[in-house]
């Protein structure tokens, strides 16, 4: 907002809100750019004794993607969130330290600059929404097509041309020698639909039904969507197998109905009906049986050294209580004991090496996108961007606590990664694409309202002349009535106002003696 100044000479200065030149983003920036290149650099030194091979060329890469990604902030998002770009390089240089790590120990699998490769082309596509989206309200055009959408990516992975089984999950996708996993993908377009139809319907869902022992209920036909989506995800853990991917979906939509009724009866429903879904799949159907058996009984014998045991579970726990509370240090333990070390179970990896403390640094670090994308749906002004960014920092969350929930043994173990620091380039492109949004919506709620200057009301009004109520000489014509005047009879403080002027003032104003005022009424 901006006011009048008046200078003795008696010109009225209008200034106007300066942008802000995000040196604290700068500065968060450098100190994540220092912490991934010198993990980068420790891992190369404990391991060979010397910088790895292509050390140069990463940290250029990294230093060049968060310089790019700055300078656009600066120029078409500039009261975007200063934080969450900083935290997003910070959790990406150290993932591509731990992935070095693991192919410097001959891992097989493990390929850092592959990773690096996709860490760049998911910045590019974040920079390029943040510069041609201007503003996140036109997504909501895509409503329904982002249902359509999500839908078909949910699909893909049982044609039975393209689509993958790995490891007894079928979650994959091979299009042209390239994999892609389509379900990472599929959760942007079904918070975009989520967040457009609840935007619409959330009167209805939030008002209507009746309330039984206190808890109100919706009605039968409301429970629509909700039956659609729970069906949706029971049919992704029995036909996909991924357990993961299907508690992700439904958690994201009953977290995002939450959102738009506060009503806690639908968190009640749908953990219910989750809760019915994953007890009959698991009775019915191995797969899941066998997920739910590694998970209680992670220490038999038989379930040690079988095939798809438990044996990755209890490495990975061995690999925590290894790492202690300052872990082994880059490049002294022993992750590659552990198989997907470098992309499922890189959590593990990261704690046998960098301790407890280190973990809690990294949670700490998603914690605080997370906190920023709830604080930006709090502040943002439209009930789309409210949800639409709510629900992206929910399932950011969400995906957060099943991967280190699974590894840790609080809930079973799923097949999702960690995002931003797992290898895995379907993972590192929807999750940039995930903080393009945060960070556009975030500029939007942050962004100063264009409000009136002082002496004037805002642009777009159909009159040029202003409503004085009250004579200048202290009478009041037609008893108080408004009276038009022109601009060049409105009060003024040294300059005539481009716009609609309000004056008030007349006997009944307590502000006509104000010696700050002017005779007959003060602007507004």
């Amino acid at each position: 907002m901006s006011v009048d100044v008046e200078t003795p000479a008696g010109r009225t200065v209008e200034p106007t809100e300066r942008r802000p030149a995000r040196l604290a983003e700068l500065f968060l920036l450098i100190l994540a750019l220092a912490a991934g290149i010198s993990a980068f650099a420790m891992v190369g030194r404990s391991v060979t004794g010397e910088l790895p091979g292509d050390f140069w060329a990463v940290s250029l890469l990294l230093v060049g993607i968060a310089a790019a990604a700055h300078v656009v902030l600066r120029l078409r998002a500039p009261w975007a969130d200063q934080v969450i770009l900083p935290a997003v390089v910070l959790l990406n240089g150290l993932g591509l330290a731990m992935i070095l790590r693991l192919e410097l120990a001959d891992t097989q699998g493990a390929d850092a600059w592959s990773q690096m490769m996709y860490t760049a082309l998911g910045a590019v596509i974040a920079i390029l929404l943040v510069w041609f989206l201007r503003d996140h309200r036109w997504i909501r055009r895509l409503t329904y097509t982002a249902m359509l959408v999500g839908l078909g990516l949910v699909v893909l992975p049982l044609m039975p041309v393209i689509g993958r089984e790995i490891n007894g999950a079928r979650i994959w996708v091979n299009i042209a020698g390239f994999s892609l996993q389509p379900a990472e993908f599929a959760k942007i377009a079904f918070a975009i639909f989520f967040a457009g139809y609840l935007v619409t319907n959330r009167d209805t869902l939030a008002l209507a039904g009746k309330k039984v022992l206190g808890l109100q209920l919706p009605r039968i036909r409301d429970l629509g969507p909700i039956i659609i989506v729970w069906a949706a995800s029971l049919a992704v853990l029995v036909f996909e197998r991924d357990l993961g991917t299907s508690l992700l979906f439904f958690g994201l939509f009953v977290a995002m109905l939450y959102l738009a009724t506060e009503r806690f009866s639908w968190v009640l429903i749908g953990l219910v009906l989750f809760a019915a879904g994953a007890l009959v799949a698991a009775s019915v159907f191995p797969h899941v049986g066998a997920r739910m058996d590694v998970w209680l009984h992670p220490f038999d014998n038989e379930l040690y050294n079988a095939v798809g045991g438990s044996y990755q579970i209890v490495q990975g726990t061995f690999a925590l209580a290894a790492g202690g509370l300052f872990g082994t240090g880059w490049g002294e333990g022993y992750p590659y004991l552990v198989p997907y070390a470098f992309s499922d179970f890189i959590y593990s990896s990261l704690g046998e090496e960098l301790g407890l403390t280190g973990l809690l640094a990294i949670l700490l670090t998603y914690l605080l996108i997370v906190q920023r994308g709830l604080r930006t749906a709090i502040a943002v002004r439209d009930g789309f961007g409210k949800l639409l960014a709510g629900g992206l920092a929910f399932v950011m969350a969400l995906q957060l606590f099943v991967v280190v929930g699974g590894i840790t043994r609080i809930i079973p173990l799923t097949g999702l990664t960690l995002p931003f620091m797992a290898q895995g380039g379907s993972s590192l492109l929807a999750n940039w694409i995930v903080i393009a949004l945060l960070l556009r919506v975030s500029d939007n709620a942050r962004r100063p309202s264009a409000l009136p200057m002082r002496g004037t009301v805002a642009q777009g009004g159909g009159m040029h002349d202003p409503i004085v109520v009250g004579a200048h000489d202290g009478t009041t014509p037609g008893g108080g009535v408004p009276v038009r005047r022109s601009a060049a009879d409105a009060p003024s403080r040294g300059s005539t106002p481009s716009h609609p002027t309000e004056a008030f003032g007349g006997p009944l104003d307590p502000r006509r003696d104000d010696p700050r005022g002017t005779t007959g009424g003060e602007h507004l």
